[in-house]
């Protein structure tokens, strides 16, 4: 008879583990708060062991995100949490990586990290913290400012084009990539738990407050008298509606999405039904597009496919290539291939 005694279940995870005893140290309103907020709500509701999370950033002020997180963390240069975060994903795969990225880090100098974490499908979650403006170097445009912005680096406004971050990611090649604001927090919340769940790359865009240097860049979706209004939320399997009393929505016409009036006469069987889950990234590619005053903005997911990730790639060629080689000495990897003998020159003493 056996007299094993089952290990008893470890205590269930709540925000406070996720705390660390640092100071948050960002300006008081910041928009980052309520990200930091949500992050820690939702990382104890996904059963995974506190120390199997990792959080990498950048530089910039979402950057300081791994001080307040209380897991392991590695706060990187600018622009290269992307290429840390795949290398631990590489050597770890258990690991849970998230990179936490703003919208100068990732969209500038860390652009060409961020594409091709994206179309490898490594499987880390990167949280984009967007205020269209250089927070940490005080208040020079960035690459999602608006034409026309006028910063200490534009004074008489920026004659850039802004990047479109989502059409940027879809275009890599992203398989989950999603849209929330940073005091929608049960919304927030809810995509980050999306994100979780996601096996291969999880790109989500947080639109988010810089109330010293950019106060009030998404009023038109957060103030009460507008949201309805600048507001559409994408539900898989639902009809695009939006508007304070559901009586507006988005439909297909030919190629393009334009807004339809129900006092016109259409109906919500007139909107397109939101597919996640499409193959082809068209659809999503089209909702990225719509933006003020002209449509509502999109929140939610826009794309959610499964494919094989980077790690799962390279971890089973590592294995097929030990099944057919069997095991080997270092030296005989050191000298396969190409490999040359430098031969000094013969020196007759005089």
């Amino acid at each position: 008879m056996s007299t094993e005694i089952a290990a008893p279940a470890p205590p269930a995870l709540t925000k406070k583990d996720f705390q660390t005893d640092q100071e948050v140290r960002w300006c008081p309103g910041c928009g980052d708060y309520a990200i930091l907020s949500a992050v820690q709500q939702v990382f104890p509701e996904l059963g995974i062991p506190k120390e199997q999370f990792v959080v990498v950033s950048g530089i910039g002020c979402s950057s300081r995100f791994p001080y307040y997180m209380n897991t392991f963390g590695f706060h990187t240069i600018h622009g290269r949490a992307p290429a840390v975060a795949t290398g631990l994903k590489m050597a770890r795969p258990e690991l849970e990586v998230w990179i936490a990225t703003g919208d100068g880090d990732s969209m500038s100098i860390g652009g060409n990290h961020l594409i091709h974490t994206l179309r490898r499908n490594v499987g880390v979650k990167i949280l984009m913290f967007n205020n269209r403006i250089y927070g940490l170097t005080k208040g020079q445009y960035s690459p999602t400012s608006e034409s026309g912005k006028k910063t200490k680096s534009s004074p008489v406004g920026s004659v850039d084009y802004p990047f479109n971050p989502l059409s940027l990611v879809l275009g890599a090649g992203a398989t989950f990539v999603a849209r929330s604001v940073d005091i929608f927090q049960a919304h927030l919340r809810e995509t980050l738990r999306r994100a979780a769940q996601h096996k291969g790359t999880a790109f989500v865009e947080i639109y988010q407050n810089c109330n010293i240097f950019n106060d009030k860049a998404f009023t038109y979706m957060t103030d009460k008298e507008t949201k309805d209004d600048g507001v559409i939320q994408l539900e898989h399997g639902k009809p695009l509606v939006f508007g304070k009393a559901k009586d507006k929505g988005i439909r297909m016409r030919g190629t393009e999405m334009e807004v339809i009036r129900f006092a016109d006469g259409f109906t919500a069987d007139d909107c397109l039904v939101w597919d996640e889950s499409a193959e082809s990234p068209a659809s999503a590619f089209l909702a990225a597009q719509l933006l003020p005053p002209d449509f509502p903005t999109p929140i939610g997911i826009f794309r959610s496919v499964q494919k094989e990730t980077y790690e799962e790639r390279v971890h089973a060629q590592v294995l097929q290539e030990k099944a057919r080689l069997g095991a080997g000495k270092m030296e005989d990897l050191l000298h396969a291939g190409d490999t040359w003998m430098v031969a000094g020159e013969s020196q007759t003493p005089s």
